[in-house]
Order: C-alpha cells, then structure tokens, then sequence
C-alpha cells in the first residue's frame, strides 16, 4: 500500500471516527433531554439508562445510519482535498482517477463487510439489550403495547389456536384463554378454556388454572376434564407465541430464518417484518460502498461554492436515501411490495447513478 492509499485512508477513517463522536454526544444529549421525564416517571434514573439503555441504543443508530454517515465523511474530507487541489495534483503526477479511487473502495469494501457482520450478529445483541428498557422511554399509550394488557389470538399449528382475552406481556400471564384444534374437515375436535394461563420460567411451561378441557374420541364420543391446574408445553416460549413486533430485530440472522421457518409451518403467512429486517441487514452495508463512490464522485472536483455545494447536495442525497428506504420498509410490511424488493430498491436506483457520475467524474 502506497502513502497516497494509506493517506486517504487515514483521512477516510479519521472523519468518519470524528463524525461517529459527534453524532452520538449530540444525539445522546437531546435524546436524555426529551425522555428523562418518561423514564424517571417510570422509577429510573437517568444515569442507570445512560449505562444499561443508551450504548446499545447507540450500537442500534449508528449501524442503521452507518452508510449515510459514511457518504458525509467522503464528501467533507474530498471536498477538502479538491478545495486544497491535493486532488489535482496527485492525477497530475501521473496516477489516473481510477487509481486515485482505490483507497475509497478498499475503506468502503472492508466497512461493509464488518457492518455486515455486526448487521447479523452483534445488532441482534444489542437491540435484545435495548428493547428490555425501550418501553420505558415511550409515551403512556405507546408504552401499553409493550408493557401493558393485549388480547391475543395466534396460530399455534396450521389446525391449531390460542386466544387469551387479557395477555400481560411483562407479567407473561392472561385471563380467558382458549385452545382450540380442528381436524381436516374443520370440525372442533379438542378445546381447552382456563381461566388463567402463566408461564413457569423454571419449568419452561403454561400453567392453565382452572380449565375445562373437552376432547373428541372415537364414535362421535366426548370426553370433558377439569380441574385446578393443567401444565401444557405449546413448544415455543411466550415471546415467540406472542411477539410484540420487535422481536426480528433481537434475533440474529441463522435464529431470524428459523423464526421465518416456524412461523410458515405453523401457516402464519404475517411474517413481512421478519423478512423486511433479513433482508435489510444486507442491504444497508451494501450501500456503504454505493454511497462511497456517489460521495467521492460528487466532491472530487474542485467547483464554485466548494464543501458547502458539496455538503448541500450530499445532505440532500442522503435525506431521499434514508427517507425511500424508511417509506419502503412500510410499504414492504404492508405487503405492497416483496420486502426482499423493497430493502434493495434504494441500492438498485442509487447503483446506476453512483456508475455514471464515477464514469464522468475519470473521464474528466
């Protein structure tokens, strides 16, 4: 590796180290400022939710905003070269624009493919962390769909069902719950109503209390059972028989397929979330490199106006990137669009124009 390579390198690394730094003071302050009042109300101190909440929270921003972070970073240091004509001289030298680029591509490759790998297992970690406080920063209403009463009603097989009238999701117990199993005909052929259903944390079961339970045997015949307690293993813990919309993200990736696969044997074809969150944590580190180069190709020449043209257009760039691609993971979960479509259409249209003003940009 060259001086000019580990030169821009250092300038690329450098920037983005300062521009990370900045955003999390910044956004840490406002955010502590805007929630403090929810938490404390809440029994929490500020300094716990700094130490137990905020760095994975942080984890969780700065890995969804990486590749826009990226694509600021190039354009403030390039800007800076051309500004300095660094630029020009270095082609002048003799090196082509292509070989002028190299380090960008070497920076950006090796970025992805470490996003990408915290994408699939460390951010899974992290937002697991996160989401046992995120409840808490919530507004009383919002809180109550975490934390508060629910009536669930959920596919256990593709024959069989579970409704609970009042599912408390932190309490991980109910009242009015009911399990029904139907045979190919549709008839109702086993059911089971309990007063109360709670899970034993230690014996990894339902406690169903005070159940009656009426079973279909041969001959038309039926069978009824009661009685206090009725323990039943539904083969999945409460967070996966009753997800509260987040858990794809706490999940990493090999335990994400298995939820998909589970879910689609058990014929629950609601499932967009869990692809939109698959196929986006590809996505997302994939356009570090195609905003690398757009970057690089928008501030490698020197022009009237100079960083704050640049920074203009950049910042312009970056707020229809960020706001397509939030757009299109609700079109996506909505089931307007494949998720695997939606989360790579912002690379698909971005990836031609990245190519065409880098072709003009070397051919200058």
């Amino acid at each position: 590796m060259k001086i000019i390579d580990r030169y821009i390198i250092k300038k690329f690394f450098g920037t983005l180290g300062f521009m990370l730094l900045l955003l999390s003071i910044i956004v840490v302050v406002i955010d502590v400022q805007q929630k403090s009042p929810r938490i404390e109300s809440n029994g929490f101190t500020v300094n716990f939710f700094l130490l137990n909440y905020y760095p994975y929270w942080m984890v969780y921003l700065l890995l969804t905003f990486m590749s826009i972070l990226v694509f600021v970073s190039i354009i403030i240091f390039t800007s800076r070269m051309a500004n300095n004509t660094e630029i020009v001289a270095i082609i002048s030298s003799g090196a082509s624009f292509h070989r002028f680029a190299r380090p960008y591509f070497i920076a950006s490759i090796f970025l992805g493919l470490v996003t990408l790998g915290f994408n699939h297992y460390i951010l899974p970690w992290a937002n697991a962390k996160k989401n046992k406080l995120e409840a808490y920063t919530y507004s009383a209403m919002n809180r109550d769909k975490f934390l508060g009463n629910v009536q669930i009603a959920t596919k256990l097989s593709k024959d069989e069902y579970l409704f609970i009238n009042n599912y408390n999701r932190k309490e991980k117990d109910g009242t009015g719950f009911t399990y029904q199993k139907f045979n190919k005909d549709n008839k109702l052929i086993h059911q089971v109503v309990a007063n109360n259903i709670k899970w034993d944390e230690k014996k990894k079961k339902f406690a169903l209390n005070g159940y009656l339970e009426r079973k279909e045997v041969p001959k038309d015949k039926e069978k009824i059972y009661n009685g206090d307690v009725k323990w039943v293993d539904y083969r999945h813990t409460p967070e996966e028989l009753f997800p509260d919309g987040l858990l794809g993200q706490t999940r990493t990736t090999p335990e994400l397929l298995k939820l998909i696969e589970q879910e689609l044997s058990k014929g629950n074809n609601d499932i967009n979330p869990y692809f939109v969150e698959l196929h986006q944590r590809t996505s997302m580190p994939a356009s570090i490199i195609i905003l690398s180069i757009l970057a690089l190709s928008l501030s490698s020449e020197k022009r009237r106006g100079g960083i704050g043209l640049n920074l203009a257009i950049g910042i312009a760039l970056a707020f229809i990137f960020v706001f397509s691609f939030e757009a299109l993971k609700v079109v996506a979960e909505n089931d307007t669009l494949p998720p695997l479509l939606a989360m790579w259409l912002p690379n698909i249209v971005f990836t031609p124009l990245a190519i065409i003003l880098y072709l003009r940009r070397a051919n200058q």
